[in-house]
């Protein structure tokens, strides 16, 4: 249970926050929650099963809950390719795509699925065609979020859901594209999925 506690810590240390509260500090909330919690369940438990210790319904029930809690916070790790000498707005729009689609376009748009839109929030790995890694020219949002979660308005009367980022040049700037209104123009209308406003 001490590893996985461990591994739990290291996890939140990544995890964005909220506000200006940063995700250990929200997580290690959590994780106290969760103690309390398995402790007076583990009391209750304790009532009807006498003949097992305490200390191992405790440890049993509290593996189990961390083991969940980690789940939840699981993130994939995006492999994104860009086009060679890229700069601008990376776009990952939601879609009805099986595999997401992580080679983005001249635009910078990708497609991914409603699965990997609830639950990305770790920085990915950018690399463009050539193979080239371009982790460090990659702007987040902020300090505590690296994505930027938006709507795009109208597609069929519908909005348009998408996680975003910014590739810098070289001398670090970012050459700023037509503003997102245009990007109901720039997706494949086949593959986006749509949200009624």
């Amino acid at each position: 249970m001490a590893g996985l506690l461990i591994t739990l810590i290291l996890k939140l240390i990544k995890t964005p926050g909220g506000l200006i509260l940063s995700g250990l500090f929200l997580g290690g909330l959590v994780i106290g929650i969760i103690l309390l919690g398995c402790l007076a369940l583990s009391s209750l438990v304790r009532l009807f099963y006498r003949k097992i210790s305490f200390a191992a319904i405790f440890f049993t029930i509290t593996a189990i809950s961390l083991a969940f809690f980690h789940y939840r916070l699981y993130s994939p790790t995006l492999k994104i390719i860009v086009p060679e000498n890229y700069s601008g707005e990376v776009i990952l729009v939601i879609s009805n795509v099986a595999e997401n689609v992580l080679t983005v376009d001249n635009n910078g748009i990708g497609y991914i699925d409603q699965q990997t839109f609830g639950r990305t929030y770790t920085r990915p790995v950018v690399v463009d065609r050539l193979g080239k890694q371009m982790d460090d020219l990659c702007i987040g949002f902020n300090a505590s979020s690296f994505w930027v979660k938006g709507t795009a308005c109208c597609l069929g009367g519908k909005q348009i859901h998408y996680l975003s980022f910014k590739i810098a040049t070289q001398d670090a700037t970012v050459q700023d594209q037509d503003d997102l209104k245009q990007l109901t123009e720039l997706v494949d209308t086949s593959l986006v999925k749509r949200y009624s406003r």
